[in-house]
């Protein structure tokens, strides 16, 4: 991850929150009700979760897995990331590197949940019209003494739901961050030698010491 987007990283994971849940039975929850509902809900897990306070880093982990990455289109935000390179993947590949993609970020964020120390958020209007299947919602997170950090989510209308292809934090596409990264290593080490990186870098993030918060009394 770039200095650059890592700076965010702590506001961006708390704006997670707003895209965890299970979308209604009978009907698609609007993209922007989606956000504000859920987020308050999370939130409050969290404030009155002792262990997730404490650092639990298993349980912030089992909370990011079942209620934010269902509304995710890891498919979709994986073959972005990889850019031109997609192409050159075979499909056992492709399959390898949408599940280490999708660890990435789940590593990347869980230390930031832990973190979460009473940011406020502030849900914007969303500029979009009824038959919109693609929308961005904005969300600011509030912090005091600090300017506030804007998280925009691109997302698109599945049959299942709503589904977050693209999340920028202050005008910093995380999809695009990786696209650089990704795209240096393919040309370094190719396709195999991408995977390598990206499993050896979460398998070591498994080892890391406990997430922020473990120090907490």
């Amino acid at each position: 991850m770039s200095p650059a987007f890592a700076r965010f990283a702590t506001p961006a994971a708390m704006a997670l929150l707003a895209l965890a849940g299970a979308a209604r039975a009978q009907q698609i929850t609007p993209p922007d009700v989606l956000v504000k509902n859920v987020t308050l809900e999370v939130v409050d897990i969290i404030v009155k979760d002792k262990e997730i306070q404490a650092g639990d880093r298993k349980k912030v982990i089992a909370l990011i897995e079942t209620k934010v990455l269902p509304h995710f289109n890891f498919d979709a935000m994986t073959a972005s990331a990889v850019g031109r390179n997609w192409e050159k993947a075979n499909a056992e590949q492709k399959a390898r590197l949408t599940e280490e993609f999708k660890t990435l970020l789940v590593r990347t964020y869980a230390s930031s949940l832990a973190a979460y120390s009473g940011q406020k958020f502030e849900f914007r209007p969303l500029r979009a019209k009824a038959t919109d299947t693609d929308v961005t919602v904005n969300v600011r997170i509030l912090q005091s003494g600090a300017q506030p950090v804007q998280i925009d989510y691109d997302m698109e209308k599945r049959p299942t739901g709503w589904k977050v292809w693209d999340v920028r934090v202050g005008g910093i596409s995380l999809v695009a961050n990786y696209r650089t990264e990704f795209d240096n290593q393919v040309r370094e080490v190719g396709i195999e030698g991408l995977l390598k990186t990206l499993h050896a870098k979460n398998r070591g993030a498994e080892r890391a010491s406990p997430v922020a918060g473990s120090t907490k009394k």
